[in-house]
């Protein structure tokens, strides 16, 4: 199902719903993938650890859902019910899907697990923090209450990228792959889509070209007594916001999907 809020309509409505689905994306997705080590992690307590820490994504994806919901049904005077957060999750394809392309990488090992929640929670807590600001009262609202959360996710990640960056000879290697597999994708959050840009002039979200320098700073404080190096910027993978993703969105929906949409008439 291909749901395309850039065009008709309302202009302002429009690319809220679709900043709104990319906030929404982003949460849900790397929450699906942080799922995937329930029962897998290295020990028990940290097992439970990122397991609390998809819950906690999974949480702010159901917030945003059902806002873009009321603003789907409210733009095309469509019944309250016409548009849900279950129907956004569960029946939209790879297209309609706004997140950024780092969230949807490989869970891969510890290592690059770790890397990933690292530098999504870096950026997505300077974001949340402006977010809480916002003209918008419920994006205000969804963020305040994430902050909470996502402060935790930084800090707990960032203590591991520090005790695996500088722990053994093998868990440092680890990291300096996992920086290998991800740092390419990290550019992606900086530059912003074109909803990103209209709802930007209308004062509901922040310019996340202006977080760059501050991510990297925080990026760096933690990379310093990992003894890991920030890489220089090289290649830069984009198209995730704009709905361009690879396979690795595809395995991810399938599987996410595959209930629902074996049920679609089932009352969960």
């Amino acid at each position: 199902m291909i749901m395309d809020f850039s065009q008709p309509g309302n202009l302002s409505t429009n690319q809220l719903i679709n900043y709104t689905l990319h906030l929404a994306d982003n949460a849900l997705i790397l929450g699906h993938r942080n799922s995937e080590w329930c029962g897998h992690g290295p020990i028990l307590e940290q097992d439970i650890a990122i397991a609390n820490i998809s819950l906690d994504l999974i949480g702010q994806a159901r917030n945003f859902y059902q806002y873009a919901a009321q603003l789907i049904n409210q733009s095309t005077h469509q019944p309250v019910n016409f548009s849900t957060e279950d129907s956004l999750a569960y029946f939209r394809d790879s297209p309609d899907f706004k997140n950024i392309l780092l969230v949807e990488q490989p869970k891969g090992d510890w290592a690059q697990t770790i890397l990933r929640q690292f530098l999504f929670s870096a950026y997505q807590y300077l974001l949340f923090e402006k977010l809480g600001e916002s003209k918008d009262e419920q994006i205000a609202a969804i963020a305040t209450k994430s902050l909470k959360e996502i402060t935790y996710h930084l800090r707990w990640s960032s203590e591991w990228v520090i005790r695996l960056g500088d722990g053994t000879e093998e868990s440092h290697e680890r990291m300096l792959k996992a920086i290998d597999a991800l740092w390419n994708y990290t550019s992606e959050m900086f530059i912003p889509a074109e909803y990103e840009l209209q709802v930007l002039n209308k004062v509901v979200n922040p310019d996340v070209t202006l977080l760059k320098e501050n991510w990297l700073q925080k990026v760096k404080d933690v990379f310093d007594p990992a003894t890991l190096t920030v890489p220089a910027t090289s290649l830069t993978y984009t198209g995730g916001k704009e709905g361009k993703h690879n396979e690795h969105l595809d395995h991810i929906l399938k599987e996410l999907q595959s209930v629902a949409r074996a049920h679609p008439s089932a009352t969960w």
